[in-house]
């Protein structure tokens, strides 16, 4: 150690102290009595020259390991000590004695390198000079430091990431610990190291720049740590120094050494004036940096303040485990950042974790327990883990500062979803009801009734039934799995607490007691036998250890051992009890079968399946017929030796079963009598029983198939058959379907088993869908369910995976089965909660509201299913996607998920799907409201809203939708002129409207498909329409213009953008960047993958919207004809008689004027056309000309960019976001693209993005001058 020699042998390190004493010194100082003058930068004295420190060359000290003030390892390349922390390479130890050891030969040059240390540890690039540090104060230094700091990153190393900064931290830390350490016993006491870097330290933790300010506090925080282990140390010497001379002077004067007391005398002045500067030290940390910093804006420079101000309390609690400290970390569990109250939590676990601590805590947990107690349901899952084990360490360290009430806060968090919270919970119920015990306890029995766990689980139970969540035993037991496991495992006991009487004087389990313990008993068995959360808590099964694999297998043989035995005399005790069967009924899919061979537990095997055939007599309830069909399937294992025995039991039951159900339809079906009520029962139970186990086993061999089949046929002929025997029965005959399905799947059918399947099959689905016209709304439900659940196994995927074998078995729905399908969900499902009878007179349940809605939402993804794997054709969804919004809260997520699998398998025909589904609203809503209807309506506005969540739906990536989205165009326009208008001639066309809907979807075209849809829609627009400006015509209006954004050539936007922008020619070098980035290729308005309706418009002549000349000629040329398919439109003419006072002409005058009038007419047209032609071939030049000159530029940019390897590839594609709250016009508004400069290498995909630009033309390319007529 250096220096060690100058203290006394007594001295001890801190690793070496393993007592900790108090000490009645005030940290604080508020008088500053304890502060010593001529400290810090300011006043430094007994420096060099600045000539004797030049004569060192750089200014560096010359130690050990050190050359030109750079630490040498090993002979390797000189290094900085923030490169050696950063390297990890060297050890802190020997980095920390290679600097002291300059530090004694130059303490400036060695303490400059530390400076500058932490300095470059902020990411700061420059450097402190040797000049700078002689002649600046230190708010000039880190003013010259923060010039120079880096701005065009926010990383420095303590925030930076990647493996050489990992360990950065730790390592930073370390440095500063043994430092520290090192220099305890001299160079800390020297007035000049630890005032310098305080100073420093002080003064970066005050900077705006964030970098100084985290590294200085994480810095100065560690160099308290480590003050505050120097002076724990100095107190305990003092007070070993103060016992031995204390033991020395009560000596008899004869053997008092009088030297030795001086020695020790002198000896703890000198420890007094050390403990004195310690104290000094971390009195200007704690006001200089903590007392600031833990309040910082950055939540983990908050961290590290809280997280330290813990650990000082905990190693020195003489001086820090007061009221005056504790505040700090009081105030900050209100901080809005969950890593600093994370902080505050772990800081007081630590100190009531002590027990010698936590007495000292009395007043602090008075203040603050309510605020921990609220912190258990922090929205943030982390602290209320923290927040309950810190209640935890409080409850054992105190029982009575918590009130019932704050411990019933943290017991109903064992129900909880989230995991680390609920076992955390459970450990605080376990330490709460569990673990005191008395002395009345002892000399009880380990097991048995009659023992501790017998108390103890009777406790469990009753929490259980007070905390009134019945359903959630899986989830309490699982909480307590990890501290009460000893408790949760002991079954004998609770086998002993159901099983035996009662002793004298001994309160008894009463009946909801009793199935509580079995529904735990089930759940821990459960735990014990999966090892893994209940389904809801955790996110799967995990892989379980050597040691955890060893204790289930233990478990489960001392569940098979112990319940083989049990069970049957539960079962017979608990016969007639439902929920208490139904939970022991369970109990032996734990079981290992094997034991039951080895143990020689034959007879108890033989009781339990005389115990299952007494439940199956003696109940009809569902759930437990199905829990006797579960356990018969379990037990009827081939690999087993018990299996023959088991399946001559189970073959007896059924033998009898299916002999009375036949017995009994015989005698229901009978002709001529009226079937009794005694007699519906007696069927139905007994159908019952088989559906039950016809679910688990296969019945083939009993071939039931046409006795189920003749009792619906008898019901729907007579109409007058019990409900629920024709629900059990449609659920059996379509258990018989599967399992013969399933042994032709599987080869070993007999040939004619797939014909005599498939006319099985296809009677039982017309069975079904007679059954859709039922009465009764349970029936049509059963129904609607299996007829979906058919189709679905039944469709064309039955082939799949090589059985085209079964190609006969493939059943597609006819159109008129798809339309009651399509009905049965429309009229069942898309119903108000108020319309909705299935609740049976319980509307105002809430219970029985919520169970109506499941039920609906399962019949509406029976449905959509069809629909996702295309039994049923997509556009019978449009019926479904318009209930988007209208039903977004019951079926949101069902509609939104159906949309997205089906616009994955076609994008076209989910594009058709959705403009269907919009064309039905919107002739709804006209039925509903007329022709004259208001736009502005709720009924319109929801269509317009619904469309634009459609648009969301295809995503950012207009590429990929490109054709779906042209598609959708193309069949709105037909739909908005498909009828006239009922107004006559001259009238809007009746669904006009709708295009004002249809725009919604305009920004998902590309530029080029916006000119093919404009195109288009010309086609089916007269010369009078485009002239028109009422209010009735303005959705065409809308629409046109929402498709002529970023048309380069076309006439209504050169137009738009000469009136908008007035002269702009300023703005041309700008502006002509979106139009060059166009290459060649581009010039055609379709591309080759454009549909045919695109491609056929280049056929078609454009009509140009303009006024029309002052001619005097009545004559036009004929309108253009279109094809009938092309839908409606009237083309304009105009009326032949203008001149109604003209006399009347002879027929040969009136012909010769015709014929000029008609040359006049060619003559305009062709001079039209002509300069039609001039004009886009003038364009079309400048277009070639902007395109080889940005081509070359291009070229040249992305040979740059290539050689940097920018990675700005041609396949560079955005992802598709789908389903997002903006569109693209909300994304884009606001944005002015004139103002952007950007000079970028044009990829694939920037070009493809400045298409969705809109267009600047320059006011030359265009005026009105230019074809000499007047344009609106």
């Amino acid at each position: 150690m250096i220096a060690a020699q100058d203290f006394l042998p007594e001295f001890h390190s801190p690793q070496e102290v393993e007592s900790q004493l108090s000490s009645d010194t005030d940290l604080e100082d508020p008088d500053g009595k304890n502060v010593k003058a001529g400290k810090g930068l300011a006043a430094r004295k007994g420096r060099k020259a600045v000539g004797d420190k030049a004569k060192a060359g750089a200014g560096r000290g010359a130690g050990p390991g050190w050359m030109n003030g750079h630490h040498q390892e090993n002979g390797m390349e000189n290094m900085t000590l923030f490169e050696v922390v950063k390297m990890g390479k060297s050890a802190t130890q020997s980095v920390v004695d290679d600097w002291i050891e300059s530090y004694k030969q130059d303490r400036d040059v060695a303490l400059l390198d530390l400076i500058n240390f932490f300095i470059q540890c902020s990411g700061c690039k420059g450097a402190v000079s040797g000049e700078m540090f002689r002649n600046m104060q230190n708010s000039e230094i880190i003013r010259k430091m923060t010039e120079e700091f880096d701005e065009d990153s926010g990383d420095y190393p303590l925030t930076m990431s990647g493996p050489q900064w990992k360990k950065f931290r730790t390592s930073f830390c370390d440095f500063i610990a043994v430092l520290v350490r090192q220099c305890q016993y001299s160079i800390i006491y020297d007035e000049y190291m630890m005032d310098t870097v305080i100073s420093l330290l002080t003064g970066l933790s005050d900077s705006q720049v964030r970098a100084f300010r985290h590294t200085s506090t994480l810095a100065a925080m560690k160099l308290m740590t480590a003050l505050v282990n120097v002076a724990l140390n100095l107190s305990i010497n003092m007070d070993n120094t103060q016992r031995q001379y204390e033991a020395e002077r009560n000596k008899v004067v004869a053997k008092r050494a009088n030297e030795r007391l001086e020695l020790l005398l002198q000896k703890r002045k000198e420890l007094q004036e050390n403990q004195d500067e310690i104290e000094n030290m971390m009195n200007a940390i704690f006001k200089g940096v903590f007392v600031h910093r833990y309040r910082d804006a950055i939540a983990e420079i908050r961290a590290i303040c809280i997280e330290e101000i813990g650990v000082w309390m905990k190693l020195y609690s003489d001086a820090f485990l007061n009221d005056s400290y504790l505040k700090y970390v009081g105030w900050t569990m209100h901080d809005k950042q969950g890593e600093v109250r994370i902080k505050c939590l772990t800081a007081l676990q630590g100190l009531f974790y002590s027990k010698d601590l936590s007495p000292r805590l009395e007043l602090f947990t008075s203040r603050f327990k309510d605020r921990i107690v609220s912190m258990t349901l922090d929205k943030e899952y982390d602290v209320a883990v923290q927040a309950v084990k810190l209640l935890t360490l409080v409850l054992q360290s105190t029982d009575e500062v918590l009130t019932a009430e704050d411990c019933e806060s943290v017991y109903h968090l064992v129900y909880s979803a989230h995991r680390p919270i609920a076992v955390s919970a459970g450990e605080f119920l376990f330490k709460k009801l569990f673990s005191h015990r008395g002395p009345e306890d002892e000399g009880l029995p380990r097991k048995g009734r009659q023992s501790l766990n017998g108390s103890l689980i009777k406790t469990t139970v009753f929490f259980f039934l007070e905390s009134e969540l019945h359903e959630h035993g899986a989830y309490l037991v699982d909480s307590l799995w990890e501290c009460g496991s000893e408790l949760l495992k002991d079954w004998e006991t609770m086998i002993s607490l159901l099983l035996d009487e009662p002793m004298s004087g001994e309160e008894a389990l009463t009946d909801g007691q009793e199935t509580a313990l079995v529904e735990l008993m089930l759940c821990a068995v459960r735990q014990a036998c999966e090892c893994h959360p209940p389904v809801g808590r955790g996110t799967g099964k995990r892989v379980l250890s050597a040691k955890e694999k060893k204790t289930q297998l233990d478990d489960r043989t001392r569940i098979t051992e112990m319940f083989s035995v049990a069970l049957p005399l539960l079962l017979a005790k608990y016969c007639v009890d439902i929920d208490k069967v139904s939970n022991l009924l369970q109990i032996p899919k734990y079981f290992d079968l094997d034991i039951y061979t080895t143990g020689r537990l034959e007879k108890h095997l033989d009781a339990l399946l005389r115990q299952i055939w007494e439940v199956v007599d003696k109940h009809t309830d569902t759930e437990v017929l199905e829990a006797c069909s579960t356990t018969y399937r379990y037990l009827c294992n081939e690999e087993f030796t018990i299996y023959n025995r088991v399946d001559i039991a189970r073959s007896q039951l059924l033998d009898e079963l299916v002999d009375k159900f036949n017995r009994l339809l015989e005698d229901f079906l009978q002709e001529g009598e009226e079937p009794d009520d005694d007699d519906a029962y007696q069927v139905l139970s007994t159908l019952k029983k088989i559906t039950a186990f016809n679910n688990a086993h296969d019945l083939s061999k009993w071939d039931l198939f046409g006795s189920s089949y003749r009792l619906l046929n008898t019901g729907l002929q007579n109409g007058d058959m019990p409900e629920q025997i024709v629900i059990h029965a449609l659920q059996c005959t379509h258990y018989i379907v599967l399992w013969h399905l399933a042994k032709v799947s599987s080869g070993s059918s007999i040939k004619g088993d797939v014909v005599t399947l498939r006319k099985q099959m296809r009677a039982y689905s017309l069975m079904c869908q007679r059954y859709l016209n039922s009465i009764s709304t349970a029936v049509k439900e059963q129904a609607f369910t299996i007829l979906c659940d058919l189709l679905l196994i039944f469709s064309h995927q039955i082939m799949s995976s090589g059985r085209e074998q079964l190609e006969t078995l493939v059943y597609t729905p006819d159109s008129s089965l798809q339309a009651e399908l399509l009905n049965f969900i429309i009229d069942q499902v898309f119903i108000d909660q108020d319309d909705d009878n299935s609740t049976d007179g319980h509307q105002d349940d809430e219970a029985s509201k919520i169970e109506a809605l499941h039920k609906r939402r399962n019949l509406l993804a029976a449905y959509c299913k069809l629909i996702t794997y295309n039994v049923v054709e997509m556009n019978t969804g449009a019926d479904i996607f318009k209930q988007y919004m209208k039903y977004y809260n019951d079926y949101g997520d069902i509609i939104k998920e159906t949309m997205s699998k089906t616009r994955q398998i076609d994008k076209i025909q989910y594009a058709k799907t959705l403009i269907l589904s919009l064309q039905r609203l919107f002739n709804d809503m006209m039925s509903e409201l007329g022709f004259g209807f208001d736009r502005s309506s709720s009924a319109f506005c929801g269509i317009k809203e619904l469309a634009r969540r459609f648009a969301l739906t295809f995503g950012l990536d207009q590429l990929k939708t490109r054709e779906a989205i042209a598609m959708l165009h193309k069949d709105g326009i037909e739909f908005a002129f498909k009828d006239p208008s009922p107004q006559g001639e001259g009238g809007p066309p009746l669904h006009l409207a709708f295009l004002d809907i249809l725009s919604e979807f305009s920004s998902k075209l590309i530029r080029q498909d916006k000119k093919t849809v404009h195109l288009y829609l010309e086609r089916f627009m007269t010369f009078q329409m485009s002239l028109q400006r009422e209010d009735c015509w303005l959705p065409l209006i809308s629409y046109r213009n929402s498709l002529q954004a970023g048309a380069d050539d076309d006439t209504m936007s050169v137009i738009s953008g000469i009136s908008s922008r007035g002269s702009t020619r300023s703005k041309k070098s700008k502006t002509v960047t979106a139009s060059k980035r166009k290459l060649p290729e581009e010039e055609n308005s379709c591309s080759s993958s454009d549909t045919v309706w695109m491609n056929r418009e280049h056929s078609v002549q454009t009509p140009v919207m303009m006024h029309s000349p002052h001619l005097t000629s009545t004559v036009l040329r004929e309108p253009k004809k279109m094809r009938p398919e092309d839908g409606y439109t009237t083309p304009y003419t105009m009326p032949t008689d203008q001149h109604p006072h003209r006399s009347p002409v002879p027929p040969q005058q009136q012909q010769q004027q015709q014929q000029l009038h008609h040359q006049a007419t060619i003559d305009y047209n062709t001079q039209v056309t002509w300069m039609l032609t001039q004009r886009q071939q003038a364009e079309a030049r400048q277009q070639q000309d902007r395109a080889n000159m940005h081509y070359a530029k291009m070229r040249n940019h992305m040979q740059q960019a290539i050689r940097r390897g920018s990675g700005l590839m041609e396949d560079d594609e955005e992802p598709i976001v789908e389903d997002v709250m903006m569109s693209s016009e909300d994304i884009n508004e606001g944005m002015d693209f004139d103002t952007m400069d950007i000079d970028l290498p044009a990829s694939k995909n920037r070009r493809e993005r400045t298409e969705l630009k809109p267009d600047y033309f320059d006011s030359s390319i265009m005026d009105d001058s230019v074809l000499n007529v007047s344009m609106y």
